[in-house]
């Protein structure tokens, strides 16, 4: 089992950036793929990057695709959502999740058993 806490949300103005940060607790983090997910007021949930247990794949959203890189540590039990060129409609709750093993869905919510509680980016125009 694995406990995620995001951090690194805010306010931030068009064309800004911002690095979201996923701690995560318990054993075996380096077995765990890691996605990131976003829900602005009103939409539904929706993928937005997704790193391999392995670290060796990461995938994007068409949405942010060459504006945000996701990474890992393992030494440190965390992953980064670097996101950069950031615009107003990229304002939602950012949520990090989590997966043992995971080797195909990275973009399907229902992949994920564990969740953080979200933390919020707003871009303002």
């Amino acid at each position: 089992q694995v406990h995620l806490v995001e951090s690194g949300g805010g306010l931030v103005q068009a064309g800004g950036s911002l690095r979201l940060s996923c701690a995560a607790s318990g054993r075996s983090f380096s077995s765990y793929a890691l996605g990131w997910f976003r829900q602005a007021p009103g939409k539904e949930r929706e993928f937005v990057a997704a790193i391999s247990w392995s670290g060796g794949r990461t995938y994007y959203a068409d949405s942010v695709k060459g504006r945000t890189t996701m990474s890992r540590d393992n030494a440190k039990n965390t992953v980064y959502l670097q996101m950069n060129s950031l615009k107003p409609e990229d304002t939602a709750v950012y949520y990090c999740a989590a997966e043992n093993y995971l080797l195909r869905d990275y973009d399907r919510i229902a992949s994920y058993a564990y969740w953080g509680q979200g933390t919020q980016v707003t871009v303002s125009s």
